[in-house]
């Protein structure tokens, strides 16, 4: 659970619609409470039974390790697909893909080269330069992948507030599911415990229309990280939650054990932070 300051303030918000969607629109307000100087997102539980949560599409291939290039394509056709049913005023719904990837290093639209550890035409594996915030980072087979595809208007027109939302999804599963305390670091993105980044974030909005997103590193091989300076921070490490859990449970729990297992804490606290209603969907 989070720990909350005993004094929390609400902050109201309606998404930008036209006068006939603002009449049938329910009110809705978050409520923030500063721990340490940081605000929250808090689990009021009493004010979100009353409101009628935004539908979210959920393509769900998290046993599936999706190639990169595929995954990617897939996330700009349904962005300029959201823009369409925007201009139409018919987004009625938001989109979570959750997957993971075969061996691949990506980078940010402004990643420098001096953070590859190898030279970029004899990669070890396939490296791709994306749109996305951020420096270079890996994803690999054990790590849950979540693009969330998500239409910031009906929830808060906010960079900071979406990245620190997709923060807070990820410190709830590991204190709620795994007992492993993690924080934010002032001035960094992403969740770490510790020293160690366990879980990193990239995201690009177009037109407040949010995709790429995060990534835990659950029972991630660790090694193709050292031939990379992972997010650009020298003085860094990465970790996984299986390392976190460390001998206590060596032998005793499966890797797919582990990734169910964080697969489901990690839709469950994603649809509460964001007060979303999933629904399954297929790839048509």
């Amino acid at each position: 659970m989070m720990l909350l300051a005993s004094h929390g303030f609400m902050i109201p918000y309606l998404p930008r619609m036209n006068s006939e969607g603002m009449r049938n629109r329910p009110f809705y307000s978050m409520r923030f409470a500063n721990v340490d100087g940081v605000y929250h997102v808090a689990d009021d539980s009493a004010t979100s039974h009353h409101v009628q949560r935004r539908r979210c599409d959920c393509y769900d291939h998290y046993k599936q390790l999706i190639p990169y290039m595929e995954a990617w394509c897939w996330q700009k056709s349904l962005v300029r697909m959201r823009h369409d049913l925007v201009g139409r005023d018919e987004d009625h719904s938001d989109m979570l893909i959750i997957l993971q990837h075969p061996p691949v290093y990506t980078l940010g639209t402004g990643s420098l080269e001096k953070y590859l550890h190898f030279n970029i035409q004899d990669s070890p594996y396939e490296i791709y330069r994306t749109e996305r915030g951020g420096e270079v980072t890996y994803h690999g087979p054990g790590q849950l992948v979540m693009y969330p595809i998500v239409n910031l208007r009906y929830h808060k027109m906010d960079l900071h507030w979406y990245l620190r939302s997709l923060e807070e999804v990820i410190i709830r599963v590991l204190s709620s599911t795994f007992a492993i305390k993690a924080s934010r670091i002032k001035g960094l993105t992403g969740v770490w415990v510790g020293n160690k980044k366990v879980a990193a974030i990239g995201i690009r909005v177009s037109r407040w229309i949010s995709y790429h997103g995060l990534a835990v590193n659950v029972t991630t091989d660790l090694s193709p990280f050292q031939r990379i300076v992972p997010c650009g921070l020298q003085d860094r490490e990465v970790c996984s939650v299986k390392e976190l859990l460390g001998n206590s449970l060596s032998g005793k729990i499966e890797d797919s054990v582990l990734i169910d297992t964080a697969h489901e804490s990690l839709v469950k606290e994603f649809s509460e932070v964001f007060q979303l209603s999933l629904s399954d969907r297929s790839i048509s």
